[in-house]
């Protein structure tokens, strides 16, 4: 194993910058002597929430509300998992994902989490808990990502970004993770759900 001080960093170029990320190179000199460029893309740290929400609460709240379109039939009492249904033209495809986005300066993950449901979904949690930060794609990203986990979820204000058209559904718990290995969705979606599932919690 090699160690970081066995690398020499020669250069550091930011090649363009955007609105969501930059990206550039780091010219390093490697262990063995040779020089190479290292590519790479840094995007802010971003923020995945497996919320779970009562299938009560649920029900009243989309008998009193609009907030929750789409969200799906909740049998009463029954514990369910929030998504969000959305197309992503990156890929072209629609997937199924847990609620997610970036998380803002002066945030912690948990308060992201907490602003980031309520924007996606029209829920508010009354508890959240940090199951894991970690890096995201190490090889080309520089990007940090944490799973959330929030329950007592309680109805809140929507309010969606201009570029997200996003469609609030339910899966009961213990069907979450094999709805999202049977349809199209990401790493982070699945990610979440496998380490809340270890935890015990879904």
């Amino acid at each position: 194993m090699t160690a970081p001080d066995e690398w020499e960093l020669l250069e550091e170029r930011t090649e363009y910058e955007t609105g969501w990320y930059d990206g550039g190179y780091d010219l390093l000199e490697q262990p063995d002597g040779t020089e190479k460029r290292y590519y790479w893309a840094e995007l802010p740290a971003a923020v995945v929430v497996v919320a779970r929400i009562d299938g009560s609460v649920l029900a009243d709240a989309e008998s009193g509300t609009d907030a929750t379109d789409g969200a799906g039939d909740a049998g009463a009492g029954e514990d369910r998992l929030l998504f969000v249904e959305q197309y992503r033209p990156t890929i072209r495809e629609t997937q199924l994902e847990l609620p997610a986005g970036i998380v803002e300066d002066g945030e912690s993950y948990t308060q992201a989490a907490t602003r980031e449901l309520e924007e996606e979904t029209g829920f508010r949690p009354t508890s959240t808990a940090l199951l894991q930060e970690y890096a995201v794609a190490t090889g080309v990203l520089r990007h940090d990502r944490a799973i959330v986990y929030a329950e007592g979820l309680e109805p809140g204000e929507r309010e969606l970004d201009s570029n997200e058209f996003l469609e609030v559904t339910t899966v009961p718990v213990g069907e979450a993770l094999d709805r999202v290995r049977e349809q199209s969705t990401n790493d982070a979606t699945l990610s979440g759900l496998l380490l809340a599932k270890e935890d015990g919690l879904v």
